[in-house]
């Protein structure tokens, strides 16, 4: 059986637009994988089909050879874990009930699910936390309890929705360092995400071929690269329809608009 999550010829409409047309994606354990685009461009249909979340009118999804739509949650969260865009929580529950129950896959006692929580909002540096409702914490908590969850689960991929949403700079900075250690340490990564720059943190030095850059527009595939080809930013500028070039700084690659030239100026 194939070791892979894979998004064949998926493709959505919905009322009368089409959202995805005909992408096709894999992600092997131990690849990263970042979806850019702009607004539209169909980067969030496209993880809700890898979830399982969403059926595609054309294509499949599938996981391990499996049709993940068909998989029951408890065998959905063997395989994948999943940060939204926003986490929404309306129960008063601690934060660290919250990150238990991203474990409701294993059967184990509550001391268990209990102690791998508490591990986990210290790797987020969320263990202050534990003992607060999770619906009076500010939009940034809220987002590091949630990554604690994605770590609780223990599942083979990684599914990122602009996971830094809500984070300070600091705090985007280790957000992405720890999804880089979890790529290092075997699993597959797929990450939405509007500024590519944020990536570079994920990265030790050498491994920027190894991070792939899928470009979405228009609900199409409109390029595939890596973070270390020399076309990336030109790419990069086509999909988001502005010029853009790179630079170094304190040696990583760093992605910046540059002023649009206008006849006549």
């Amino acid at each position: 059986m194939s070791a892979l999550l894979e998004v064949s010829g998926a493709t959505v409409r919905k009322g009368g637009r089409v959202l995805l047309d005909d992408v096709s994606l894999r992600v092997a354990p131990g690849d990263f994988v970042a979806v850019v685009g702009p607004n539209g461009a169909g980067k969030t249909t496209l993880m809700r089909v890898a979830l399982g979340l969403q059926r595609p009118d054309a294509g499949r999804a599938t996981v391990r050879g499996r049709d993940v739509s068909a998989l029951s949650p408890r065998e959905r969260a063997a395989f994948v874990a999943w940060l939204p865009q926003r986490v929404q929580v309306s129960e008063p529950i601690t934060a660290l009930e919250h990150v238990a129950a991203a474990r409701y896959r294993f059967q184990e006692p509550r001391r268990r699910s209990e102690e791998a929580a508490r591990e986990a909002l210290s790797r987020v540096q969320a263990e202050a936390l534990a003992a607060r409702p999770v619906t009076e914490l500010s939009g940034g908590e809220q987002q590091r309890v949630a990554v604690a969850a994605l770590l609780a689960q223990e599942a083979p991929w990684v599914l990122l929705d602009e996971p830094a949403n809500f984070l300070d700079p600091a705090q985007q900075l280790e957000l992405y360092a720890l999804v880089g250690r979890l790529w290092r340490a075997g699993k597959g990564v797929l990450c939405i995400t509007h500024d590519i720059n944020v990536l570079a943190h994920a990265l030790e030095p050498g491994a920027a071929g190894r991070l792939r850059v899928v470009g979405l527009a228009g609900g199409r595939v409109a390029f595939e690269s890596h973070y270390d080809a020399p076309e990336l930013g030109a790419e990069l500028g086509r999909v988001f329809g502005v010029r853009m070039g790179d630079v170094r700084v304190e040696g990583r690659r760093v992605f910046v608009g540059l002023p649009v030239e206008r006849s006549g100026a």
